[in-house]
């Protein structure tokens, strides 16, 4: 019988199974009570808004956004949302997912730390947003209702998710800073990491190789 959560149905096809699975496997209990927020809370978000997405690449999007901050899945040498975007594809091309589909969930992970731009994308992209921005920063907090939220948080609890949450990022960034340039999570490591230097995007224009 499929769990249903503030009225969202979990997926529950063997793909959707061996997602939760994964993350059950890699994932501390922080990120993966996170990701299924960000799920219920993106399709809840969906809901009110209006966009329908595929429930299944929306969880599959939801449950791996997060996977380049885990040691399986960490590199050093590109964004994290890159590292658990690259996972995401080719887990669903391995179960036969069409490229152009999981196109679309490549696009929603890679892009969920970028703000605006989801947004005017397609829904499996824009909701992984959404369901982020709900979780972690409170965006559209109360566009969903006290029980909404409170279902949720019965089924995934946040003790302590904001100070968690940010160690989580800085553990998952520490040794790869320069990939945070240009993007929200210098703010992370310029708050915890002594050493960190903050890129400077007219210090690289004004260092390029053009002679004028």
């Amino acid at each position: 019988m499929s769990e249903i959560i503030a009225g969202i149905t979990i997926p529950d096809s063997p793909m959707a199974r061996e997602a939760t699975e994964l993350l059950r496997e890699v994932a501390t209990p922080l990120i993966f009570h996170h990701s299924r927020r960000v799920f219920l809370f993106g399709s809840l978000r969906g809901a009110e808004l209006g966009l329908t997405a595929d429930r299944e690449l929306l969880y599959v999007g939801a449950m791996f956004h997060d996977l380049g901050l885990t040691e399986t899945y960490r590199r050093t040498d590109q964004r994290f949302e890159i590292d658990a975007a690259d996972e995401a594809r080719r887990f669903l091309l391995g179960h036969g997912i069409p490229a152009a589909e999981a196109a679309k969930v490549w696009n929603g992970i890679a892009l969920h730390t970028t703000p605006e731009i989801p947004l005017h994308m397609d829904p499996e992209v824009a909701l992984v947003t959404r369901g982020v921005e709900l979780d972690v920063l409170g965006l559209g907090y109360d566009a969903i209702t006290d029980a909404q939220r409170a279902a949720v948080l019965a089924a995934h609890p946040r003790p302590d998710f904001k100070n968690q949450i940010l160690a989580a990022f800085t553990e998952g960034l520490k040794d790869r800073p320069e990939t945070t340039f240009g993007n929200v999570k210098a703010d992370v490591l310029a708050h915890f990491l002594p050493d960190f230097e903050r890129g400077d995007f007219v210090e690289v224009i004004r260092s390029s190789p053009w002679p004028e």
